[in-house]
């Protein structure tokens, strides 16, 4: 194929997973506004009011961040693994296989959802959270670095799993006892400034706290880890998670009898 003729493809793929997700926005976007704004009235205003400040931030501000990364994490990271099965369970990805498309545009298609899901989703919890919180974006554009670093990363998590999973079920497994742990682990919360020694190293282990720490600088200008630190993790996890799927493709792991 010529690269005419690979973008064709790859605008095709990539309608199709916007699609597929935004026809069924009452099950793909409205549910993490409405998650969100319940977190924010539990944690921000009933149990947030009796917790001092953070970093001279108050409660409900602090855990802005957090809450708009969680959700971008979540979505993106279940679009792609949903997507992917699916088209394992129809057959539908065998055909692409055997077409002249090149790996990488397949894999950029399917990523291309979990991203274009990430954003939007993204989008419309920090609308929401305009009316609980009056923070100001410190940088743009490291706010905007992460909240497309950090859905590309775990639209190729989702990738990752989908290619494994033998059934239904199996998407389900990682969400529930991997990325949901991390997630609440990752300092949505609190500052790991408040753990003992022992427990912020052992946070320091989590690559979740990277993301959600660099995005908070990036709407608040505080952080618990070094920005450049922050980026350097997240660029490197999606460098190997990306030539990770490309090889999975390749040798057809999942997908064949």
């Amino acid at each position: 194929m010529n690269q005419s003729e690979q973008f064709v493809a790859l605008k095709t793929l990539v309608i199709k997973e916007f699609l597929r997700f935004i026809r069924i926005w009452v099950q793909t976007i409205l549910p993490p506004a409405i998650s969100i704004g319940l977190y924010f009235i539990i944690f921000g205003k009933l149990i947030g009011s009796q917790i001092n400040d953070i970093d001279g931030f108050e409660y409900m501000d602090y855990i802005v961040p957090g809450l708009i990364l969680m959700s971008v994490i979540t979505n993106a990271y279940a679009n792609v693994v949903s997507s992917f099965f699916s088209a394992k369970f129809h057959h539908s990805i065998e055909e692409m296989l055997v077409s002249p498309l090149p790996n990488y545009i397949i894999l950029i298609g399917f990523v291309s959802g979990g991203l274009a899901r990430g954003i939007i989703v993204g989008i419309s919890v920090t609308i929401v959270s305009m009316f609980f919180s009056d923070f100001q974006i410190y940088s743009y554009s490291v706010t905007i670095a992460v909240f497309i670093l950090t859905s590309i990363l775990f639209s190729l998590a989702g990738f990752i799993n989908a290619a494994y999973a033998k059934s239904f079920d199996d998407i389900t497994i990682i969400p529930t006892f991997v990325l949901m742990p991390l997630t609440y682990l990752g300092g949505i919360f609190y500052s790991i400034k408040m753990l003992p020694e022992f427990w912020q190293n052992v946070s320091l282990v989590n690559p979740i706290l990277y993301m959600i720490n660099a995005f908070r600088y990036g709407l608040l200008g505080v952080s618990d880890i070094d920005l450049s630190t922050a980026f350097v993790i997240i660029i490197a996890f999606i460098v190997v998670l990306f030539y990770f799927s490309l090889r999975l493709l390749r040798l057809g792991v999942g997908l064949k009898p």
